[in-house]
């Protein structure tokens, strides 16, 4: 991804109770999510974690989906009008809470 674009992480925890349907996820949410924010994404990921740093530790994170934007500012206004349809899906396909970063890319 270019230098300064901005980065939108969405992590979705590990953890013991937790569920995830990948499926669903992938065929489903991501493209109804990059149907809505629409040429404001200059670029998407999802990544799906194995193993943490230490020989046979389970992954800090299950899921990570990434999305990146010319600035903060594309991020929110196409955001702004869809984050209620966005986030009411959720349920769809975890019970996991997610976490939000917001980063700028450097290299």
């Amino acid at each position: 991804m270019k230098k300064g674009a901005i980065k939108v992480s969405v992590l979705y925890p590990s953890g013991e109770g937790k569920t995830f349907d990948m499926i669903y996820y992938c065929k489903k949410h991501v493209p109804m999510v990059s149907e809505l924010l629409g040429n404001a994404v200059i670029g998407a990921t999802v990544e799906e974690g194995l193993a943490g740093g230490l020989p046979d530790s389970e992954p800090t994170y299950h899921v990570m989906g990434n999305l990146y934007f010319e600035s903060v500012e594309a991020y929110q206004n196409s955001l702004g009008p869809n984050a209620e349809k966005i986030m009411g899906d959720i349920p769809n396909f975890t019970n996991i809470e997610p976490v939000i970063q917001i980063s700028r890319v450097i290299i």
